[in-house]
């Protein structure tokens, strides 16, 4: 009779080694993302790989999201808010949809000008904004600032894309917080005047747009280039080679610098699952990745720039709180729209 215990015990133990029911493989968070780089997938996969945490993934617009968070509320299935803007996260902090993220060792290591003062975001890679300009038509030495787009010897030779874009929004931004309201205005107006095209298209299209001699000078992301180095399409990589890249603003407050950054939802009850998800962003290791996949900067400072982004040229940030960005979204988007920049 002393015998059934034991084959009790026996059976529980084979058991829990062939049908683990309860383990990490079972595991999931899901996450709120702007953000639409294919080799964010791999990122997801290889992270499951690693942990047996799935990462269901719901993609949209930064205002979407945050507009589908304030109508769940506590309902929703959430635990982690991702964007490819720093303003982004800013307004989510400031709505009340994000709470501050654990400690871990990886957050300890991000600049804190890149991380919100209450822990409720992170930044995970960096972008710079910049002039791209014909190789074959303008002179590096015409270049300067940002403001000197306004400039009337730039009628008819700039390209950039539409005031609802949200890398314009927050460089516009940075203006306003440097040179006040009225200024950033005309700086508007003037440059809206000098674009050899009504705006449209993505960053690559206004590289393309110099390319073709439609324009001589772009406003427009560092990796963006990268990507069209790197594009299967022969043009698209001939359309990168007629073009050099400039950093606005070196000799004052420094190159527009925008984020992709993450925050935690809040009142989710994935938070050892969300915080090994941001360990993993944040580790060397995919930190490393992000220079030759996407062409973003690392946010990590151990983590070296990839060779091509080295050849781009080293630049001084400009050091405007991302804060900043969020606060002033609103009167960016009016003053463009003030200024007839569609």
């Amino acid at each position: 009779m002393k015998a059934f215990p034991l084959l009790s015990l026996l059976s529980a133990l084979l058991a829990g080694i062939f049908c683990p029911s309860i383990q990490a493989d079972d595991k999931e968070i899901t996450l709120y993302t702007q953000r639409h780089y294919g080799f964010d997938e791999e990122l997801h996969r290889k992270f499951t790989e690693e942990t047996g945490i799935k990462v269901n993934v719901v993609k949209a617009g930064a205002d979407e999201l945050i507009a589908r968070l304030q109508e769940e509320g506590e309902n929703t299935s959430a635990d982690l808010f991702m964007t490819a803007d720093g303003a982004g996260l800013d307004r989510a902090a400031k709505a009340g949809l994000l709470e501050a993220m654990p400690d871990f060792a990886e957050l300890k290591n991000v600049p804190e000008e890149l991380k919100d003062v209450d822990k409720k975001w992170v930044a995970i890679t960096k972008r710079a904004r910049v002039l791209a300009y014909s190789k074959d038509r303008v002179k590096a030495e015409e270049l300067s600032t940002y403001e000197d787009l306004a400039d009337p010897k730039w009628k008819g030779r700039l390209s950039i894309r539409s005031s609802t874009n949200a890398y314009n929004q927050s460089l516009m931004t940075t203006l306003i917080a440097a040179n006040g309201k009225e200024e950033a205005l005309e700086w508007a107006t003037a440059v809206r005047k000098n674009m050899a095209r009504p705006p449209q298209g993505s960053d690559r299209d206004q590289i393309r747009a110099v390319a073709a001699g439609l324009a001589d000078v772009a406003l427009v992301n560092t990796y963006y280039v990268g990507l069209l180095e790197n594009s299967e399409e022969e043009k698209d990589r001939k359309a990168a080679a007629a073009i050099k890249l400039f950093f606005p603003n070196q000799s004052n407050r420094g190159t527009h610098v925008n984020i992709s950054g993450a925050g935690v939802v809040k009142g989710t009850d994935k938070k050892e699952e969300v915080t090994r998800f941001l360990s993993f962003l944040l580790s060397d290791e995919v930190q490393a990745m992000y220079p030759v996949n996407t062409f973003e900067y690392p946010v990590v400072s151990s983590v070296d720039w990839s060779d091509r982004q080295k050849e781009w040229g080293s630049f001084k940030a400009d050091a405007v709180p991302l804060s900043s960005m969020g606060d002033l979204t609103a009167e960016a988007v009016r003053l463009f729209n003030q200024a007839g920049w569609e």
